[in-house]
């Protein structure tokens, strides 16, 4: 019988000792007698044993508040760092006030609501030494109330069946991921969902949306690549009414707005849903990239005059120290932000709460 061991299949099968040497020949009989008149050999020592890994146990999972004031540490973090720099012993004159104006418009703020932060901090204050902890808290009251009257949730109001949201935006900021979510907390809520691939000019795109619909049981409707978007559009809403969907989800091109022809193209998509339903799209949700900071408030100029954007929706506020700009977006336009985004999995995207986006700002 042979002494190499039979090969394990078990995880430790590598561990196995090599196959044995072979055994010396025995001694001589003197030998063997002067070897019984010595000492016994110490008892073999056995090898120390490797205790298993430690396996760390997973970390808690971060609800949304933390994981929002985690995606603004920069922003937050050159907030309060800059007013501690303008703040730390000294008055609140008019060239403080000054320099903290241009910090906030420079924090893309924007020039009004910086203007009615600095004008609430003068008021009983002015001439007086300030903390920076009270600037900042200045600062978050005044971003709060800005906001709270465009903090809105996403609801599907109105007996449409089913209910049509268009989703439009530039290139990169995440439309079809912020779609491939939004269908699956429709689904999570009951709802039947069709997902429409009106991005024909990217192939990725229309295999991101299948991945999604694979992913929440969403029927994909999806041409080939170079399709007519408008007629895919057509088609889509047919079938979401011949499947009985409650919701249809319609993707669109990365429109660069300085581009007419992409944003007639956008105006024929709409035109041809209204040859089926009259009032569709019911919903036109612009989803802006926190990074591009001011450039975002010419997007929501541009699409909500050629799409008729009827709410937004914010991503990527994770990796910007710009986040501010959604303040100057509500300020200037007024469009209700129903959802922002600060990653990339499904529990990234969640309601816009206003007092939440204020103290992850301004207080974190």
């Amino acid at each position: 019988m042979s002494d190499t061991p039979a090969k394990s299949r078990s995880l430790f099968g590598r561990f196995l000792r090599p196959a044995a040497e072979p055994a010396p020949p025995p001694p001589e009989p003197a030998e063997a007698a002067a070897a019984l008149q010595q000492e016994p050999a110490p008892p073999p020592v056995e090898p120390p044993v490797t205790p298993p890994p430690q396996v760390e146990a997973p970390a808690k999972k971060q609800g949304w508040f933390q994981r929002l004031k985690a995606g603004l540490t920069k922003t937050s973090a050159k907030l309060s760092e800059d007013i501690a720099g303008i703040f730390t012993k000294r008055k609140l004159d008019a060239d403080t006030l000054q320099e903290l104006e241009d910090l906030l418009i420079q924090a893309d703020l924007g020039v009004e609501t910086a203007m009615r932060i600095t004008e609430a901090l003068s008021k009983g204050r002015y001439n007086k030494e300030i903390a920076p902890a009270e600037v900042r808290a200045v600062l978050a009251a005044e971003v709060e109330r800005v906001l709270t009257p465009v903090a809105k949730p996403l609801l599907l109001e109105g007996d449409h069946r089913p209910h049509v949201i268009l989703v439009v935006g530039v290139n990169g900021t995440g439309k079809t991921t912020t779609i491939g979510k939004l269908a699956q907390r429709f689904v999570q809520e009951g709802k039947k969902v069709t997902l429409a691939a009106g991005d024909t000019f990217r192939a990725a795109a229309i295999d991101q949306l299948e991945i999604w619909g694979e992913r929440t049981g969403a029927e994909v409707v999806a041409r080939g690549v170079g399709a007519d978007s408008a007629g895919l559009a057509f088609d889509a809403l047919k079938r979401a009414r011949e499947n009985s969907s409650e919701v249809l989800l319609i993707d669109t091109a990365g429109r660069l707005q300085n581009k007419q022809a992409l944003m007639e193209e956008l105006e024929k998509v709409i035109r041809v849903l209204r040859k089926i339903d009259p009032e569709a799209p019911h919903q036109v949700l612009l989803v802006l990239d926190a990074t591009t900071g001011q450039n975002a408030l010419n997007q929501v100029e541009v699409f909500k005059d050629k799409a008729g954007v009827t709410g937004l929706v914010m991503t990527k506020l994770d990796g910007t120290a710009k986040g501010g700009i959604l303040v100057a977006i509500s300020a200037k336009f007024g469009l209700p932000v129903h959802a922002i985004g600060v990653g990339e999995g499904v529990e990234d995207l969640a309601a816009f709460d206003a007092g939440e986006f204020a103290r992850a700002v301004a207080l974190s």
